[in-house]
Protein backbone atom coordinates (compact mmCIF):
# COMPACT_ATOMS: atom_id res chain seq x y z
CA UNK A 1 0.00 0.00 0.00
CA UNK A 2 1.56 3.71 -0.59
CA UNK A 3 1.36 5.75 1.96
CA UNK A 4 1.35 9.67 1.08
CA UNK A 5 3.32 12.41 3.10
CA UNK A 6 -0.69 13.34 4.14
CA UNK A 7 -1.08 10.00 6.03
CA UNK A 8 2.64 10.45 7.03
CA UNK A 9 2.03 13.20 9.05
CA UNK A 10 -1.15 11.40 10.72
CA UNK A 11 0.92 9.28 11.43
CA UNK A 12 3.43 11.59 13.20
CA UNK A 13 0.66 13.52 14.80
CA UNK A 14 -1.05 10.48 16.26
CA UNK A 15 2.38 9.74 18.09
CA UNK A 16 2.85 13.13 19.58
CA UNK A 17 -1.21 12.66 20.62
CA UNK A 18 -1.06 8.99 22.25
CA UNK A 19 2.75 10.62 23.85
CA UNK A 20 0.94 13.90 25.20
CA UNK A 21 -1.95 12.32 26.48
CA UNK A 22 -0.15 8.83 28.06
CA UNK A 23 2.31 11.88 29.75
CA UNK A 24 -0.70 13.74 31.12
CA UNK A 25 -2.22 10.42 32.34
CA UNK A 26 1.17 9.74 33.74
CA UNK A 27 1.23 13.14 36.04
CA UNK A 28 -2.10 11.76 37.49
CA UNK A 29 -0.60 8.07 38.12
CA UNK A 30 1.56 7.99 41.09
CA UNK A 31 3.20 4.36 40.25
CA UNK A 32 6.99 4.46 39.14
CA UNK A 33 7.36 3.75 35.55
CA UNK A 34 8.78 -0.12 34.28
CA UNK A 35 11.83 -0.68 35.23
CA UNK A 36 14.61 -1.30 32.27
CA UNK A 37 17.69 -2.04 34.07
CA UNK A 38 19.61 -4.45 33.17
CA UNK A 39 21.69 -6.56 31.23
CA UNK A 40 19.09 -7.82 27.79
CA UNK A 41 20.43 -10.22 25.13
CA UNK A 42 18.54 -10.92 22.26
CA UNK A 43 17.22 -13.86 21.97
CA UNK A 44 15.32 -13.94 18.62
CA UNK A 45 13.37 -11.17 16.21
CA UNK A 46 10.38 -11.76 14.30
CA UNK A 47 9.34 -10.01 10.63
CA UNK A 48 13.11 -7.76 11.29
CA UNK A 49 14.33 -8.26 7.88
CA UNK A 50 11.11 -7.41 6.47
CA UNK A 51 11.23 -4.66 8.39
CA UNK A 52 14.86 -3.35 7.15
CA UNK A 53 14.01 -3.87 3.88
CA UNK A 54 10.53 -1.35 3.91
CA UNK A 55 13.46 1.22 5.62
CA UNK A 56 15.31 0.17 2.77
CA UNK A 57 18.26 -1.19 4.20
CA UNK A 58 20.05 -3.18 1.26
CA UNK A 59 20.75 -6.63 1.29
CA UNK A 60 24.18 -7.41 2.50
CA UNK A 61 23.47 -5.19 5.44
CA UNK A 62 19.99 -7.02 5.92
CA UNK A 63 22.00 -10.52 5.96
CA UNK A 64 24.49 -8.98 8.58
CA UNK A 65 21.59 -8.17 11.13
CA UNK A 66 20.01 -11.69 11.14
CA UNK A 67 23.92 -12.68 12.06
CA UNK A 68 24.32 -10.32 14.73
CA UNK A 69 24.12 -10.43 18.87
CA UNK A 70 22.52 -7.99 20.08
CA UNK A 71 22.86 -6.75 24.11
CA UNK A 72 21.44 -3.76 25.94
CA UNK A 73 23.14 -2.83 29.03
CA UNK A 74 20.51 -0.08 30.38
CA UNK A 75 20.62 1.99 33.78
CA UNK A 76 17.63 3.39 34.63
CA UNK A 77 17.15 5.92 37.30
CA UNK A 78 13.34 6.73 37.34
CA UNK A 79 12.93 8.64 33.95
CA UNK A 80 16.78 8.55 33.14
CA UNK A 81 17.91 5.69 30.53
CA UNK A 82 21.41 5.20 29.54
CA UNK A 83 21.36 1.77 27.06
CA UNK A 84 24.66 0.80 25.87
CA UNK A 85 23.57 -1.50 22.81
CA UNK A 86 26.42 -3.35 22.04
CA UNK A 87 26.29 -6.15 18.61
CA UNK A 88 28.97 -8.50 17.50
CA UNK A 89 30.74 -6.80 14.55
CA UNK A 90 28.64 -3.68 14.53
CA UNK A 91 29.11 -0.47 15.94
CA UNK A 92 27.41 -0.07 19.34
CA UNK A 93 25.38 2.23 20.04
CA UNK A 94 25.38 4.46 23.91
CA UNK A 95 21.69 6.34 24.49
CA UNK A 96 21.73 8.70 26.92
CA UNK A 97 18.07 10.41 27.51
CA UNK A 98 15.30 11.54 29.77
CA UNK A 99 12.22 9.55 28.78
CA UNK A 100 10.05 12.93 27.84
CA UNK A 101 13.30 14.24 25.67
CA UNK A 102 14.42 13.87 22.78
CA UNK A 103 18.51 13.01 21.80
CA UNK A 104 20.16 12.09 18.21
CA UNK A 105 21.55 8.35 17.11
CA UNK A 106 22.93 6.89 13.48
CA UNK A 107 20.53 4.80 11.74
CA UNK A 108 21.38 1.42 10.30
CA UNK A 109 21.51 3.26 7.06
CA UNK A 110 24.01 5.71 8.37
CA UNK A 111 21.67 8.88 8.85
CA UNK A 112 21.32 10.91 12.02
CA UNK A 113 17.75 10.46 13.31
CA UNK A 114 16.22 12.98 15.69
CA UNK A 115 14.27 10.50 18.26
CA UNK A 116 11.73 11.92 20.50
CA UNK A 117 10.39 9.88 23.49
CA UNK A 118 7.36 9.32 26.09
CA UNK A 119 6.19 6.66 28.57
CA UNK A 120 2.69 5.16 27.03
CA UNK A 121 1.85 3.15 30.16
CA UNK A 122 4.39 0.78 31.54
CA UNK A 123 5.94 1.14 27.80
CA UNK A 124 9.03 3.74 26.44
CA UNK A 125 7.51 4.90 22.92
CA UNK A 126 10.55 6.03 20.93
CA UNK A 127 9.81 8.06 17.41
CA UNK A 128 12.81 7.82 15.36
CA UNK A 129 12.62 10.57 12.17
CA UNK A 130 16.00 10.67 9.62
CA UNK A 131 15.46 13.01 6.12
CA UNK A 132 14.98 9.12 4.50
CA UNK A 133 12.90 7.00 7.66
CA UNK A 134 10.78 7.31 9.55
CA UNK A 135 9.87 4.15 12.13
CA UNK A 136 8.45 3.91 16.49
CA UNK A 137 9.83 1.41 18.71
CA UNK A 138 8.35 0.33 21.72
CA UNK A 139 9.85 -0.59 24.38
CA UNK A 140 8.44 -3.19 26.71
CA UNK A 141 8.25 -5.38 29.52
CA UNK A 142 6.80 -9.08 29.18
CA UNK A 143 7.63 -10.18 32.58
CA UNK A 144 10.86 -9.64 34.70
CA UNK A 145 13.30 -11.12 31.99
CA UNK A 146 11.78 -10.70 28.92
CA UNK A 147 11.75 -7.49 27.48
CA UNK A 148 10.44 -6.92 23.58
CA UNK A 149 11.21 -3.81 20.94
CA UNK A 150 8.22 -3.16 18.72
CA UNK A 151 9.21 -1.93 15.70
CA UNK A 152 6.69 -0.03 13.35
CA UNK A 153 7.05 1.59 10.03
CA UNK A 154 4.48 4.01 8.66
CA UNK A 155 3.31 1.58 6.20
CA UNK A 156 2.32 -0.46 8.84
CA UNK A 157 5.09 -3.48 8.61
CA UNK A 158 5.95 -4.58 12.40
CA UNK A 159 8.69 -6.45 13.96
CA UNK A 160 9.73 -7.64 17.20
CA UNK A 161 13.05 -7.88 18.73
CA UNK A 162 12.81 -10.62 22.15
CA UNK A 163 15.30 -10.00 24.24
CA UNK A 164 15.86 -11.71 27.70
CA UNK A 165 17.93 -10.96 30.91
CA UNK A 166 21.29 -12.05 31.45
CA UNK A 167 22.02 -12.99 35.13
Amino acid sequence: ALVSTQSTGTFLHHHSFACSLAQSLALTDNTMPANFAGHWKLEKSEHFDSFLEEMNVGLLKRKAAKLVSSEHIIKQEGDNMDVNVVATGQKGKHQVYTVGGSFTESEINGEEAEVSTCWEGDCIMEKHKTPSLEYTLKRELQDDNTMVLHLESPKGTKARRIYKKVE
